[in-house]
């Protein structure tokens, strides 16, 4: 706040003090020295008063009583001026720095407004469609939406046929039962990702080895995937698949990975969960595996509430993956299941939702590498904090701005997330790696070399919020929040 606007001295009239309190609509004026060392507050009843006792308005504050006002120090979080502002039933809190000169004043009004990571931001077209669905009575699960969700988003990122799900984690496990993973089989899988990327492997029996990131996306290491692979033609027992999983909105190095995959003769599932509109190299993220997967989520880039999609250019797969989505219901004229199906089909409302969102991908998508952009603005100076890497091939969409502290630093990814917890703001750690999970702890690793790139992310790492509808004004407050506590710490 400029708080040049409600600053006064004793040597201010009466008048000023009055019409100053008019224009700034506060309540309340800031009494200091010309040096703008901090006396007390003055608020419209301590001018009425002066009134009331034979004062004029062109006499200058000189006589207004000394009284000693609750302040804080500028190094205090918005939690500690809170219960400061409740504990004294007061609404404004001057603020102070190490001299006594006042350099803000908080708000009981806006002090504990929290700012979330990433939250679902709707428009008006989603509304449109869903109300379609209402007045047609196409509630039941199927519909015309799904159709067309499935077309539309097939269409915008260049694959032959989409297949609309319940979430992005029934898309992966149908991904593998589509491509024949079962029992003692294994699957090779980014270790730096979400559990949902890893459990359908277990869900099929089969058994996870967890690969390393490398340091110029945070995703997949070619190099230890290429170990990983070299390692098990070796032992004769080659993966029946491999899920390349692509980090909060950022590609993988698609080409040496796609080149490695066709060398051992391994299919590839492209977990693009958290990458629709993504791309690598000018092409869309999702399509260069044999499957390719969205996620939907609430938090995600564009939303369906909860709902997934599965993409492909085989469109027998896609055909086998809707068919075993609504339960493996043969073609017979009472119910009949040869196999085992799955309730996993998205409903034709929650598929209006994606309608409308898909129609905004492109603004939520400019919206978030804004925000990024807003980030690396504010933390370009800084030594002991960066950026998650974007490489020259990737075009991400910045999903969540993620940022890794300095080696060496006195803070943690997690340390921070807890201070900016206090200050009202949302934080997240970056997520822990799948090796490094109590219900992984067996599955074998293959580091990306000397260093392990996801243990070193996860621990000086930290997600930022990133939601579409933040205003930059709140982003600024993030990026204020982190300067203030890093200053002070790192």
């Amino acid at each position: 706040m400029d708080i040049s606007g409600i600053c006064i001295t004793r040597q201010s009239t009466l008048r000023n003090a009055l019409d100053m309190l008019d224009r700034s609509g506060l309540g309340v004026l800031l009494l200091v020295e010309n040096d703008r060392k901090f006396e007390r507050t003055v608020t419209d009843g301590d001018l009425r008063r002066l009134l009331l006792e034979g004062a004029s308005l062109e006499q200058t504050l000189v006589s207004i009583s000394e009284r000693q006002s609750i302040v804080v120090q500028e190094n205090r979080t918005r939690r500690a001026a809170l219960e400061l502002m409740q504990k004294h039933t007061i609404d404004h809190l001057p603020v102070v720095d190490v001299s006594g000169r006042v350099v803000d004043l908080i708000e009981r009004r806006g002090i504990d407004e929290q700012i979330l990571l990433s939250t679902p931001h709707m428009g008006e077209a989603e509304r449109n469609y869903v109300e379609e669905a209402f007045r047609t009575n196409w509630i039941a699960p199927l519909g015309p939406n799904v159709d067309a969700f499935e077309a539309e988003l097939a269409e915008l990122v260049g694959a032959n046929s989409a297949v609309a799900l319940s979430s992005g984690t029934a898309a992966i496990h149908l991904a593998l039962v589509l491509l024949g993973v079962g029992a003692r089989d294994c699957v090779f899988c980014s270790s730096l990702t979400f559990a949902a990327s890893v459990n359908p492997i277990v869900y099929q029996n089969a058994e996870p080895v967890l690969i390393d990131s490398e340091p110029n996306s945070w995703n997949m290491s070619p190099i230890a995937l290429e170990r990983a692979l070299e390692n098990a033609r070796k032992n004769g027992r080659l993966p029946k698949a491999v899920i390349v999983v692509n980090l909060y909105g950022q590609s993988a190095d698609m080409e040496p990975i796609v080149a490695l995959c066709e060398k051992y003769r391994v299919p590839m599932v492209e977990d693009a969960a958290e990458s629709l509109g993504a791309k690598y190299r000018g092409r869309h993220s999702g399509t260069f595996g044999r499957l390719g997967i969205y996620s939907f989520n609430g938090n995600k880039i564009i939303t369906t509430s909860g709902g997934g999609m599965l993409v492909t250019s085989e469109k027998e797969l896609a055909n086998r993956a809707r068919f075993l989505a609504t339960q493996a219901r043969d073609p017979a004229p009472h119910y009949q299941h040869s196999v085992i199906g799955y309730n996993y089909r998205m409903s034709n409302i929650l598929a209006g939702v994606g309608r409308g969102q898909l129609k905004v991908l492109d603004e939520r998508v400019q919206a978030r590498r804004n925000i990024f952009r807003r980030y690396r603005e504010a933390f370009a100076n800084e030594s002991w904090i960066e950026l998650m890497p974007e490489p020259e091939w990737s075009y991400s969409t910045h999903w969540i701005s993620a940022a890794c502290l300095a080696p060496g630093s006195r803070l943690t990814g997690q340390s921070l997330v807890r201070h900016l917890s206090d200050e009202f703001i949302e934080a997240r750690p970056i997520w822990k790696p799948m090796h490094l999970q109590p219900v992984f702890a067996s599955c074998v690793f293959f580091g990306h070399g000397n260093t392990n790139i996801s243990n070193d992310i996860f621990e000086r790492g930290i997600c930022l919020p990133s939601g579409s509808n933040l205003t930059m004004q709140q982003i600024d407050r993030v990026a204020d929040a982190v300067l203030k506590i890093g200053r002070r710490l790192a």
